[in-house]
């Protein structure tokens, strides 16, 4: 089998991780409301993928593999259609490194690390690849990145040390932020019932350069090291007056192993925080539909509200208000 760029794939394919496209066979995909048959849904479209090798009923006659976006979790499902017995020797680290680019949890250190080094290669700032390779449309860029990496991919698994240049100032980030969580200068405070988390950071933490899927961002704690602490999938950030809510990405896919809670609307409760701001921000919340969707302060890092009350707010919220998002097939 070998891969094609989605909008290069106008014959019989197979989409891993993605939607289908007008010529699509079969769907082999954790995304919302993909259609992938029962018997090979999982957590991960890469184990889906790993399903559907080991599911000869499900086989359709397609020689061709597409993904419309590039990330961990696709470049694992695809890498295991196109190359089936180097990806079925290494096959629960390779779930485990999907784990680690979509959910930010994993077993496996060297997992998080082959995560960090696809997150460094897919990054412009980063990535030995050619500059112009991440000035195309986006739809070209990912075709290029899995025509890449797939070539790449088998050495990275095979001798991830050969590659620390990649992942060494990441993996260094994940390990102080395990340790401030381990001494308690970060918390976590769980509720249960309510599929929620608050984190505190102190003051003091500053912000690093970071990754979740492929995608750069600023962090004062590493993602992978809060997500693989806790399994609330609704998140308060809350540092000193900073408060920022988030709901992570298992709250978007069909989950499988659980079911988390559903996403509830939170632009209402933007407009009253609004209402009460006088930092000169504004509160915003992104949409359930998005696929990590904030609540957060826009224009302003401090709340002049108490981030205890925008914590009760929030919490109010989430306990009433009436579910918003379904990524469950019927």
């Amino acid at each position: 089998m070998r891969f094609s760029p989605y909008n290069q794939a106008t014959g019989p394919n197979i989409v891993v991780d993605g939607s289908p496209n007008a010529s699509t066979l079969i769907t082999l995909s954790h995304w919302p409301k993909s259609g992938t048959d029962r018997e090979l849904k999982a957590d991960t479209s890469a184990e889906i993928a790993f399903k559907y090798l080991d599911s000869p009923q499900f086989h359709v006659r397609s020689d061709i593999v597409t993904n419309n976006h590039f990330d961990q979790d696709g470049l694992v499902g695809v890498f295991a259609l196109v190359d089936p017995a180097t990806a079925a020797r290494h096959r629960e680290l390779l779930i485990d490194v999907a784990s680690a680019g979509d959910f930010g949890v994993f077993r496996s250190r060297v997992a998080a690390r082959i995560n960090f080094a696809i997150s460094s290669l897919a990054d412009s700032q980063t990535s030995p690849f050619p500059t112009d390779i991440f000035t195309r449309p986006y739809p070209e860029m990912a075709a290029e990145l899995y025509i890449r990496m797939l070539d790449l991919f088998p050495q990275i698994v095979a001798a991830p040390d050969k590659f620390k240049s990649l992942w060494e100032s990441e993996d260094a980030k994940l390990t102080e932020s395990e340790a401030m969580l381990k001494e308690g200068a970060v918390t976590i405070e769980e509720y249960p019932d309510l599929d929620f988390a608050v984190v505190r950071l102190p003051d003091r933490l500053s912000a690093s350069r970071v990754h979740r899927f492929t995608s750069a961002q600023s962090e004062s704690c590493h993602p992978l090291a809060l997500y693989n602490a806790t399994p609330c999938t609704r998140i308060l950030l809350t540092q000193g007056q900073h408060a920022e809510f988030q709901y992570r990405y298992e709250g978007w896919v069909q989950l499988v192993s659980r079911k988390p809670s559903a996403r509830v609307d939170l632009s209402g409760l933007a407009e009253e925080l609004n209402a009460e701001e006088n930092s000169g921000g504004k509160w915003e919340f992104d949409g359930v539909d998005e696929i990590t969707p904030r609540l957060h302060l826009n224009g302003k890092h401090d709340t002049s509200i108490p981030a205890e009350i925008v914590r009760r707010r929030i919490e109010e919220y989430l306990r009433t208000a009436p579910p918003a998002w379904d990524p469950y097939d019927s």
